[in-house]
């Protein structure tokens, strides 16, 4: 049941986000969302700010399973690997209006708030280092580190200009075709596919 009301609540962050911003989101707008009395978010969170931690750290969690579950064949390619990382990140979970508007907002926050700050590093750590050990397997160790670095500010700059865009489905499905498209061309370059 706890675990149950901590998820209607991140469920209900990610709403109130959406409709309000963060910067507007309160406890209240959040507890009505959800149904739930104001207190309930203290009791399990300890207020707004730890449940806009919890929140994103779901969404790492979500980003994390996606991962886990496209690469779960042991049979992949290196590059059948790395496309499985782009496609994590272009799932439709991360194409919602309100999961995206949120990390936009997570974004912005994280660069004046230490506790955001560090999620928003440990989540471009993990998305380098899966992206690196693939690389790593088609290219030499420096190509290899360029093209991840390379291919995570693609995935991150593609995913960016979706969410802002007026037409965020076609352009998430664009984006992630051109990531890919991306990781073809620079394996060429090299001369591994």
């Amino acid at each position: 049941m706890q675990s149950q009301r901590r998820l209607e609540l991140i469920n209900a962050t990610l709403e109130s986000v959406a409709l309000h911003g963060l910067q507007n989101s309160t406890i209240i707008t959040i507890s009505k969302l959800a149904g739930m009395s104001s207190g309930i978010i203290s009791h399990y969170f300890g207020g707004k700010q730890g449940l806009i931690e919890a929140t994103i750290k779901h969404l790492l969690e979500q980003l994390k399973q996606a991962l886990l579950e496209g690469t779960r064949n042991k049979n992949l390619t290196a590059t059948e690997r790395l496309f499985k990382i782009v496609e994590a990140n272009f799932t439709q979970l991360q194409r919602t209006a309100s999961v995206y508007q949120t990390w936009l907002c997570f974004w912005a926050r994280a660069m004046h708030d230490p506790a955001l700050a560090r999620l928003q590093h440990i989540n471009s750590a993990r998305l380098y280092s899966n992206l690196r050990y693939s690389f790593a397997q088609l290219l030499p160790k420096e190509q290899a580190t360029i093209a991840a670095k390379q291919t995570a500010a693609m995935i991150d700059g593609f995913w960016l200009r979706s969410a802002l865009s007026p037409e965020p489905t076609e352009a998430f499905s664009q984006s992630e075709h051109l990531c890919k498209c991306f990781i073809e061309n620079l394996l060429q370059q090299h001369g591994d596919n």
